[in-house]
């Protein structure tokens, strides 16, 4: 590993601890003092305070679980599942708290399935944990995201523009086709974090993967191939996607329960 490697890494000690505290702390603060919520209470900084929290403990459990599930192809098998579970549950329970959310998995499923599944085969991903966790952390990472944002988008639409809906079926078209029409556009908005960053790719900014390569002693040339890779994948999987949840939309499948 090159010198400069280990001496850019961020040192694991208490001023590191001290300065993530004060992050957070910020972060709710303004979060509370701007009342950035959906409502008037200050829920959301709250979840900043949680989420931080929560990211903590699990990144710490998962650092030392990484190191026994890549020994095992059934555990790792079994450590990716889990991680598609999780997201599952994330996304469903964000689109909709009703009985509907585990029609998140279709959308992620679909997603990311086909993309690993063309890595292994063509051998530029080995079954190895080291590798495969990763990989698939990002792609199951930008399919839960894009889910939650066209769904969300999807069914926001629908209930503002109900008139419309119900005046194109008038005109003819069908329930699905009439709801597809109203919440295509707002859906597809879902795709921008994505777009935006791969436009501006080493311009703006220097994402994880190209960082964590060069942290890790490859070459810049390395390091861009497999951020370009990462980017790429990512806009196909987040297509597939926001395609997919926002059909299971318009065909009813996620909703939101009326009270």
């Amino acid at each position: 590993m090159p010198a400069y490697a280990s001496t850019t890494l961020l040192p694991v000690n208490l001023t590191l601890g001290a300065v993530l505290a004060v992050l957070l702390a910020g972060a709710a603060c303004v979060a509370a003092f701007a009342r950035l919520s959906p409502g008037e209470d200050r829920g959301r900084a709250r979840e900043i305070v949680v989420a931080g929290l929560r990211a903590a403990a699990q990144l710490v459990a998962v650092s030392l679980l990484i190191g026994w599930v890549i020994r095992s192809v059934p555990l790792l098998l079994g450590f990716l599942v889990l991680m598609y579970a999780v997201a599952v549950r994330t996304a469903g329970r964000r689109i909709t708290p009703g009985g509907s959310w585990p029609w998140a998995a279709v959308p992620i499923g679909v997603a990311v399935a086909p993309v690993v599944l063309a890595l292994l085969l063509t051998g530029l991903v080995p079954l190895k944990g080291i590798a495969l966790i990763p990989v698939t952390g990002i792609l199951i990472g930008g399919a839960l995201t894009a889910t939650v944002l066209g769904g969300r988008r999807a069914l926001d639409e629908l209930e503002a523009r109900k008139g419309e809906v119900e005046a194109a079926m008038a005109l003819g078209l069908s329930d699905p086709e009439a709801r597809i029409l109203v919440a295509r556009p707002a859906a597809s908005d879902a795709l921008l974090p994505g777009l935006d960053q791969t436009r501006t790719v080493g311009l703006v900014t220097l994402p994880g993967a190209f960082v964590g390569m060069l942290l890790g002693g490859a070459s810049p040339v390395q390091a861009g191939a497999v951020q370009l890779f990462v980017l790429v994948a990512l806009m196909a999987v987040q297509g597939v996607a926001v395609a997919t949840v926002l059909e299971l939309v318009a065909r009813g499948r996620l909703h939101r329960d009326v009270a």
